[in-house]
């Protein structure tokens, strides 16, 4: 069987390195210990016609692979863990709890931090943004109570390592540098266990190494952080 393909930026912001969803699709791969090969696509090529082909919303990443073409970055990782019988229990009781959190961490813990980041970056200068900041972060205090109260003490949501553990240290990697990302000393403990783990290490240094290219013209200001941040 070929090799995957995936699709990524060859630029971003330097406030997304590490957090762009490919990252998650890199991870899998690395955890099932398959080699991948990256289409790398400069900003606004993904809104162009031949990939929207692929991913009708015009993001990344896509998947490819002997005739299945996939988009979403959560759909791309339940068929790597299916295809490679990596990161879900052996037992049906045990897969069906692995892609429940699969889901929680994709509908119920990232959307508002998803907001968090819309109000703080990407649509910072508007004038909605700072009046709603408390209650996005209000939404996200209690999401993060509730996951912390049901992981506990244990080192992973259920058992073993899954994709559903994957995903929720994906998605909880995004409140890094926000007052948020330290509020229980299980979760940071958790994200930490994630991100030591060789695959993560090797999917990690793979998407950094990937941004080769050139910021679009005008965005030349976001390709290094501004003194005070780095």
């Amino acid at each position: 069987m070929s090799k995957p393909v995936i699709t990524a930026y060859d630029w971003v912001p330097w406030f997304a390195r590490g957090q762009v969803r490919d990252l998650r699709v890199r991870w899998a791969l690395e955890e099932a210990g398959q080699a991948y090969d990256v289409r790398y696509l400069p900003q606004g090529e993904q809104k162009a016609p031949p990939h929207r082909a692929l991913q009708p919303f015009g993001q990344v990443p896509t998947f490819e692979q002997g005739g299945v073409e996939l988009f979403e970055s959560g759909a791309i990782v339940l068929h790597i863990a299916q295809t490679w019988d990596v990161l879900l229990p052996d037992d049906a009781a045990g897969r069906a709890r692995a892609i429940e959190w699969m889901f929680a961490a994709l509908n119920t813990v990232e959307p508002p931090l998803s907001d968090y980041a819309i109000a703080t970056l990407f649509e910072e200068d508007k004038p909605w943004s700072r009046p709603r900041l408390p209650a996005v972060i209000e939404r996200i205090n209690e999401r993060l109570d509730e996951l912390s109260a049901r992981l506990g003490e244990k080192e992973w949501l259920d058992g073993t390592f899954s994709a559903g553990d994957l995903l929720m240290v994906a998605v909880l990697r995004m409140l890094k540098g926000t007052p948020m990302a330290d509020r229980h000393a299980n979760l940071t403990a958790y994200v930490a266990r994630g991100e030591a783990r060789p695959a993560f290490k090797r999917a990690l240094a793979a998407q950094l190494a990937g941004f080769t290219g050139a910021p679009p013209k005008g965005y030349e200001f976001l390709d290094q952080p501004p003194a005070e941040a780095s």
